[in-house]
């Protein structure tokens, strides 16, 4: 298994209310980017379900330069109507994302650190402040 460090909050830039099966977001990154699967580990749908992405044997494709040691997790949404950033985490995505941090945790160590995508690139992804938004998990 990989050595783990860290997990790495994505949002699927996505208008509000709008769900995304895995497949879907595999083919954006297959077919769209040219990777060889999805990018995320895990993906978090509206409303509260968790799909495996790639697996976890294997380095993500989801934040240059740090997907040799973290888990990539999205969540379905990240933008408004307009398509502006927003954060659209409800109630049980949030919920599904603490408990799989929690089970993350469990299998590579309790000092494994959460991040936003956006701590690492120029991007409003996950659409809000990671340390602010789950500042009890630090």
């Amino acid at each position: 298994m990989r050595d783990i460090n860290r997990i790495m909050l994505h949002c699927s830039a996505t208008v509000e209310g709008k769900d995304y099966s895995v497949d879907t977001i595999r083919k954006w990154h297959v077919e769209g980017r040219g990777w060889s699967d999805i990018g995320y580990h895990y993906v978090i749908h509206l409303d509260g379900s968790v799909s495996q992405g790639r697996p976890l044997d294997r380095s993500g494709a989801h934040t240059k330069g740090h997907n040799k040691d973290s888990i990539g997790i999205c969540y379905i949404g990240g933008l408004d109507a307009d398509k502006k950033p927003k954060d659209t985490m409800n109630p049980e995505q949030n919920t599904a994302f603490r408990m799989l941090v929690l089970g993350i945790r469990t299998l590579f160590g309790n000092d494994i650190t959460i991040h936003g995508h956006n701590e690492f690139a120029n991007k409003a992804c996950p659409s809000f402040i990671v340390k602010e938004k789950f500042f009890d998990m630090y």
